[in-house]
């Protein structure tokens, strides 16, 4: 448990958990970070204008202050009878639905007429008493603002208008309409919306004809400047006022009672506050985000709704079919009027269409969302996901962390598609950078941090073991790796050159250097290819071991693998000893599988890795019972048990020099799959001459013994045992006798 907890709280993953907790403030919207924000926003416009509709709503219809009207009518403002003669053809003429005006009326329109009569009046007239009665009865005639609310007066028509928030410059102009009819707005001790210090309104007499007035959203930006939210309420006072778009949805359905979802945990200035998480009004549900905004559904680029030049309405041209029953928003495209915003679907797009925008989504049910629940399922995979790659990734390949980077992230991306269907927002890509930045700090960990430890691995533990070892030893980690003593169980190997004394009578000092250098080579090579740690060379014996300093699992049939592969390399190596007319080699070799003590032990002048203990002997009395068994290959019981992917020969059961405990002893043969038919056979024949032998049968032990030798090959082993039957036969053993052979020499 210790150990877990030091490697979940290493280096790396302590610089891992502090780049999730720096992309949790921002999901969790504890503290916003620009450059994330910037991100996101970037990543929503590029979905929405892959995804957006890019069709024409007919419902609605933009009556355009345009270009064409201007040069006709004049410059803006226009005269009140213009706008009221306006009004009057698209309510009586052409029948709409609705009439919405995104312009203001805040300053009297009084007309040239007006104005003489009255200098008139106050100057050369002033004493005509005659005059004073006709002007007082002529004025309200000529009185343009009159003439417009006589228009509108009873009629669907919202007039917009425009809060300050500016406290430093605010001005109080004109009438504000009713306020909201939320009564649980006024209720609560919770702000909902921003604060506006001032307005500018329109005139009295046109506000009190209207229907309703809605007011303009002053440019509401982003960081970048772009227009991606709206203000759909706003507090003046003690009161909530309506948006130019709610205003005309609530007043084209009657005015029903809206219907407010109040939510807890963010809002405003102070994260903790309550906040209105959405308004639904007559079936159509408008989603907020913090202080009661909402995000504009753009339905495409400028032009999504049906353009109509406000002359063209005047002079008859534009076609009743298209105005008819439509909602109708009256408002500006023109460059000149300052009326254009920076949007996702367009750098010049026209303020009016956001409103229309508006209106369709408020329709339709299509406003983006994103509740109060989705940021906790980002929060929930962010942590996920950096959990499981601070636990994965170390533990794969480089091949296996780009696929499951690749996973993870179109996962994630299909997650955003799948939920933008319903018209639900997930913001996927902090996640994304969190992924990529926690890969990247374990890829540059290890690079920058890890080489450092390979180096020392490598000084460590190359002299001992393959290149590739200290390769996955440097990569592992699940394994902790020290030159300390330390107990394992190991698979412990020794091999011995047969009369190697002989041989070097035979040869000069250069050629026997010459052919231990032969030699040592590729059988040095069989032990690292099998994962196996050199202790030492010892003249012309060789020591290794299995399962240190690399946990081995299936440490016995390693070393097993590397002994046999070892004594088939005698065969090519002596035709080359032949070929220099050196003397040929034959080796015995003695492993035994058993707890070891391993690490780096010496004195203080020499210190090397190696393993100690009795399953240590045990294994070098083996490799010199080699030679009195006739055979190239003895392993223990131990070893045999450990690795059942053998089959063996059983030679004997012993006691060796300097241990009192009996072990069985055994010759591997083949692996399972590869032991042909007729040693199967053999092997039968010979164990069965075994049993006879421990059962103390000894004359069916010599028959069986004779055919073995009579009939297959005439294994030294077998000759070994007939001996002993013979002498047995003449000399019976004692009656406590358990079939054990004592060695008495190495």
């Amino acid at each position: 448990m210790l150990k877990r907890t030091r490697k979940l709280f290493s280096s790396k993953n302590i610089i891992s958990l502090a780049v999730i907790a720096f992309f949790l403030l921002h999901t969790s919207e504890i503290s916003s970070i620009p450059f994330l924000d910037k991100i996101e926003s970037q990543a929503y416009d590029l979905h929405l204008n892959l995804t957006m509709p890019n069709s024409v709503d007919e419902r609605i219809v933009i009556v355009d202050i345009d270009e064409k009207s201007l040069a006709t009518l004049g410059r803006w403002p226009w005269d009140r009878q213009v706008i009221a003669k306006l009004a009057n053809e698209l309510l009586n003429h052409y029948e709409v639905s609705i009439i919405g005006f995104d312009v203001f009326f805040v300053e009297e329109d009084e007309g040239a007429d007006a104005k003489i009569l009255k200098r008139l009046a106050s100057d050369e007239l002033k004493k005509n008493n005659q005059y004073q009665q006709v002007i007082r009865k002529i004025l309200p005639t000529l009185d343009h603002d009159k003439k417009l609310a006589d228009s509108i007066n009873g009629q669907p028509v919202v007039l917009g208008y425009f809060f300050d928030t500016n406290s430093l410059n605010a001005t109080q102009k004109g009438q504000l309409p009713d306020p909201f009819y939320v009564s649980a707005l006024q209720q609560e001790r919770f702000q909902w919306a921003e604060q506006a210090s001032g307005y500018a309104a329109n005139l009295s007499v046109l506000q009190q004809a209207a229907q309703g007035g809605g007011f303009v959203d002053n440019p509401m930006l982003d960081a970048d400047g772009v227009v991606r939210r709206v203000r759909m309420l706003m507090k003046y006072g003690n009161n909530y006022y309506a948006s130019l778009s709610l205003a005309m949805v609530a007043a084209l359905m009657g005015f029903p009672e809206p219907e407010l979802v109040i939510g807890h945990g963010y809002g405003g200035g102070d994260r903790f506050d309550s906040q209105i998480e959405s308004l639904t009004i007559a079936g159509s549900t408008i989603p907020f985000g913090a202080m009661a905004t909402a995000t504009v559904p753009y339905r495409g680029p400028m032009g999504s709704y049906n353009y109509i030049s406000v002359i063209d309405v005047l002079n008859h041209v534009a076609k009743k079919e298209t105005l008819e029953e439509a909602i109708i928003l009256i408002g500006s495209s023109a460059p000149g009027l300052l009326d254009l915003r920076s949007t996702p679907v367009g750098t010049a797009y026209a303020g009016v269409e956001v409103h229309a925008n508006m209106i369709s989504g408020i329709l339709d049910n299509t406003i983006p969302k994103h509740p109060p629940y989705v940021r906790g399922v980002e929060n929930v995979l962010l942590l996920f996901m950096g959990l499981i790659i601070i636990i994965l990734v170390p533990r794969l390949s480089a091949a296996w962390v780009l696929a499951a980077l690749g996973i993870s992230v179109s996962l994630l991306v299909l997650l955003r598609i799948v939920m933008w269907t319903n018209s639900i927002v997930l913001n996927v890509e902090a996640i994304i950078l969190m992924i990529l930045t926690v890969v990247m700090v374990h890829v540059s960990y290890g690079f920058l941090f890890e080489q450092r430890q390979k180096k020392q691995l490598a000084h460590s533990f190359g002299q001992y073991v393959p290149p590739e070892l200290v390769d996955e030893m440097s990569l592992s980690e699940d394994q902790e790796f020290s030159l300390e003593g330390e107990s394992r169980e190991l698979t412990v190997f020794f091999s011995d050159v047969r009369s190697f004394s002989t041989i070097s009578e035979s040869l000069t000092p250069k050629q026997l250097k010459q052919w231990m250098n032969e030699y040592l080579t590729p059988m040095t090579g069989v032990i690292h290819r099998n994962r196996g740690t050199i202790d030492k060379y010892i003249g012309d014996a060789i020591m290794a071991f299995w399962g240190a300093p690399l946990k081995d699992e299936s440490h016995a049939s390693h070393a097993i693998d590397a002994a046999m592969e070892m004594l088939d390399l005698l065969k090519p190596l002596n035709q080359i000893y032949q070929e220099r007319d050196w003397p040929p080699i034959r080796i015995g070799v003695g492993l035994n599988t058993g707890i070891m003590n391993v690490g780096n032990m010496g004195s203080e002048f020499r210190m090397a890795y190696t393993v100690m203990g009795d399953a240590v002997n045990l294994g070098s009395r083996l490799e010199g019972l080699t030679k009195k068994y006739g055979v190239e290959l003895i392993v223990s019981e131990y070893t045999k048990n450990a690795a059942p992917d053998y089959v063996y020969r059983q030679l004997d059961k012993v006691t060796v020099v300097g241990k009192a405990e009996a072990v069985s002893i055994f010759q591997p043969v083949a692996r399972v799959h590869e032991l042909s038919q007729e040693n199967e056979t053999e092997l039968s024949v010979f164990h069965e001459a075994l049993s006879l032998y421990f059962k103390q049968d000894w004359q069916q032990a010599k028959l069986a013994f004779q055919k073995l030798l009579h009939d297959y090959s005439k294994l030294p082993i077998y000759e070994i045992y007939l001996k002993r039957v013979l002498e047995f036969m003449q000399s019976p053993p004692s009656d406590d006798w358990d079939g054990v052979y004592q060695h008495t020499s190495k």
